[in-house]
Parts: C-alpha cells; structure tokens; sequence
C-alpha cells in the first residue's frame, strides 16, 4: 500500500512540508508497512513559492529589498535551470515581516517585490512565477509597477511618493519607463482567493482588517483603489476591477495583468501541473491533504480541494485533516474522511503551540486505520 501526504500549510502554525514531516512520522510510529510518499502543496499562499523552489529544485538567489513599510531586508528567489524565477511576494512584502502593532495598509506597499522582480530580470529570468499570498499590503500593486519604472503622478506631473496613501490623488499614470525587459519574459501570478478588486467582496472590505484597516481605513482604499481602477482603465483600456483574481494581495495580481502582460492563475492547479502531482500520486492506494481550517471555503479552489479533485481523477481516496473542521456535506462528497487534529473546545493558542504533536498523533490514527 502507498500513501502520498500532500498538505497544504497550516497558517500560522506550520509550513507544508513539516506538517507532511510530521504524518509521516506518525503513519510510521502506527507500524504501517507500506510505502509513504511526502509530496506537499502550496495554492499560491505563503509559503507556495519555498515548496515550489524544493521540488523543482531551484537554486536560491540572495538579493536585497525592503519590507512592506520600506525597512531594508534580505531577501531571496528562485531560479530554475530553465531561467524560470520563483518569488514569494511574503519573503518581502508580507504580513510575516511586520508585528502586529506595525500593520499599516495606508502606508505599507508591494515595492520591495519590485525590487525582488528586477533582480530576477537581472539574474537573466525568461518566466517569472509570483506566489501572492501573506501580503501585508492594500496598494494595488502600485509599489510593485513603481519600481518597476511606472509614475503616478498628481497635479499633472507631481510624483506620488506615498503609496497607497497618495493614491486619492492620483490623476495620470505614466508607463513609458516601465521595465521593457518584461515584454520578452512569461509572467504568471499564482493566487489563491477569487475576490474581486473592489465591492463588499473585494480586496479593501475584506482583506483590508486582517491587515490593520479600521473601518474608516477600508472606505479610503476602497476610493483610492477605485480611482486607480479608473485612471488605469483611461491609461490602459484595461479595468482591473473586472480582472479574474483582481482583488488577490490587495489588487497586485490585476495590477500586474494591467501593465505587464501576466497572468494571473488559480494557485493550485497550476502547482499541481508545475510539479506533475498526477505522476506522483498515480500508484497511490491513500492521499492525505490538509491546512489549518477545512471549511466551506475550502470548496473555492483551496490547495485540499485541488488535490482531491486530482485525486479522484484516478478514484483514490482522500483523507483531510485541519486545525479546524466545519461541518458541510458538500465537504463530505469531496474528501473521503475528515479528521480534526484537535480536540473539541482546545484553546487557539494551545491548538497552535501543539500543531506538530496533534499532526503526529493524528498520522499514527490514519497509519492504524489503514
């Protein structure tokens, strides 16, 4: 019997490939004889762009940028032997670098991924891969397109320094300095959420709180990523607000198709084609997947439904395991089990600090039961 574990992470608590280490060492610790595969998976959230770099064994290139409020930081991408460079927009503009009393969506912006993307062109990149998730940022990726040679500009010819903060003011956008490197180079943008730009559904209302915006906060950069929706749409034809994934990392995937001919594509199915996951799981007999919450959610193109829907393509039963499991009989159709990690009524801090453990304990029940 093979059994392929292939998690997601668990936000918050672990990366993916050590909740996938810790199954395994559970299946193990049950006494399961047979064969145990680690494959784990990423959507286009934080995280995706290490477990990509590993199985594509890409080597890590060292570059300098800055954080999401403009401090410097070290940084790193990968790059394949093929010239593909896989950047994780977190490793410079991410939630992750800031701490809690930092968050600042008025101030905080996407341009140390900029910087991250003109070292990739420099590095002699011939396809970009942009993994989105675990922004700390509302900007439209407009600090992204500013260092990448874009202006915005105020009163006709006045430099928009401050971004997004400035963004209200916004009256023209000039492109004509764009890097025109990125003419010849594939751009795709991994995501993993659907919203859209703008509305009760969109990048300020929803992901604007988690990230430190007050209630007066989402109205500003809902009129501020509202007016660059319009100028862009004046400069470009192109309205971002209507764009696929347009409200992913507070509007950088839609900013990115804009100006720079990318793509902006559902995060795991891509993973799952980048990595051959079908060839990995088609001797399978059992596929573990999983992440912090299983909810009904996950039905929207998350990394546990993607690798259930791959694999029931060859009838292999799937089972899921989370932090946290909503009850939804539409989950039931998907996955073949669903296993809670945690005890009923465990407290969030002591479910986070015991994540690795419950996983493990939770990889011996599944190696006895099967």
């Amino acid at each position: 019997m093979k059994i392929v574990i292939a998690p997601n992470a668990f936000k918050n608590s672990l990366p993916a490939d050590e909740v996938a280490k810790a199954l395994h060492e559970g299946i193990l610790q049950s006494g399961f004889k047979g064969t145990v595969a680690c494959c784990p998976v990423g959507d286009g959230g934080d995280g995706t762009g290490k477990i990509l770099r590993q199985h594509l064994g890409a080597k890590e290139i060292h570059c300098k940028a800055v954080d999401a409020l403009q401090r410097p930081v070290d940084t790193a991408f990968g790059l394949t032997d093929d010239q593909t460079a896989i950047i994780e927009l977190a490793d410079a503009s991410g939630l992750r670098l800031l701490n809690l009393n930092e968050y600042n969506p008025l101030l905080a912006n996407t341009r140390g991924t900029g910087t991250m993307i003109k070292a990739a062109l420099d590095a002699g990149a011939k396809k970009i891969i942009l993994c989105i998730g675990g922004s700390a940022t509302v900007d439209g990726g407009t600090g992204i397109l500013q260092e990448l040679g874009i202006k915005f500009l105020k009163n006709s010819n006045i430099v928009i320094e401050e971004l997004p903060l400035g963004l209200a003011d916004l009256e023209m956008i000039d492109s004509r300095d764009l890097d025109k490197r990125l003419r010849d180079v594939e751009f795709s943008i991994l995501c993993d959420v659907k919203n859209k730009l703008l509305g009760s559904n969109g990048a300020a209302a929803v992901f604007g709180p988690q990230k430190g915006a007050d209630e007066s906060d989402v109205k500003f950069l809902e009129r501020s990523l509202t007016r660059l929706d319009d100028i862009v749409f004046e400069t470009t034809r192109k309205r971002m607000s209507e764009m696929p994934h347009s409200g992913a990392a507070g509007g950088v995937a839609a900013a990115l198709c804009a100006f720079c001919n990318a793509s902006a594509v559902d995060g795991i199915s891509t993973f799952l084609d980048m990595i051959d996951f079908e060839n990995q799981i088609r001797n399978a007999n059992l596929i573990i997947t999983g992440e912090g919450v299983i909810d009904n959610q996950t039905l929207d193109g998350k990394a546990p439904f993607g690798v259930a829907f791959a694999a029931k393509e060859f009838n292999i039963p799937v089972v899921a395991v989370a932090g946290r499991v909503e009850e939804d009989e539409k989950l039931k159709e998907i996955f073949n089990a669903l296993i809670c990690i945690n005890a009923s009524g465990t407290p969030i801090e002591k479910a986070v600090r015991n994540t690795y453990q419950s996983l493990v304990y939770t990889g011996v029940l599944i190696g006895n039961r099967y």
